[in-house]
């Protein structure tokens, strides 16, 4: 197993550890609350500890519009922007509700990859908890980024 390989898989496993925590807007504590972006501050905390980053001021509206790519940016400064179609377990997907939307929802891939149809996602969903979904087609249609993780050490 490669160093990346090892790296994606402490993602996935960092994770699943939040499968089942309540979904709580702007909160990220494993198992107490967290929303999709406190899943992946979560997850940071585990890999690397404290967060390289302020948490930006958001609102819970899946369907703003007319807003800055806030958290595209934030993701974009810490991780590494990866083509969509390369994006493979362990990366973040960003996703964007409506077109005219703000990309407000990611999530961590967490089996497979962007081409193979039986790939999987780990986010917290609104209104449920954290939750591992199938990679369908209508989520393949709203992603609109990807990100890796930074190497570990």
């Amino acid at each position: 197993m490669t160093f990346e390989d090892m790296r994606r898989a402490a993602v996935v496993d960092e994770a699943r550890s939040w499968i089942g925590t309540p979904y709580q807007h702007r909160m990220s504590f494993r198992g107490e609350g967290c929303d999709c972006l406190g899943l992946i501050r979560g997850v940071w905390r585990g890999l690397y500890g404290t967060e390289p980053w302020e948490l930006p001021v958001y609102s819970g509206d899946w369907a703003e519009v007319g807003g800055q790519e806030v958290l595209a940016a934030a993701l974009g400064q810490w991780m590494r922007p990866v083509r969509i179609d390369e994006a493979r377990a362990g990366d973040v997907l960003l996703f964007r509700m409506k077109a005219v939307a703000v990309a407000k929802h990611a999530a961590i891939l967490s089996a497979g990859d962007m081409a193979d149809q039986r790939a999987e996602i780990i986010h917290a969903y609104w209104g449920q908890a954290v939750v591992a979904s199938w990679l369908g087609t209508w989520w393949r249609r709203h992603v609109v980024a990807a990100f890796a993780f930074p190497e570990m050490g």
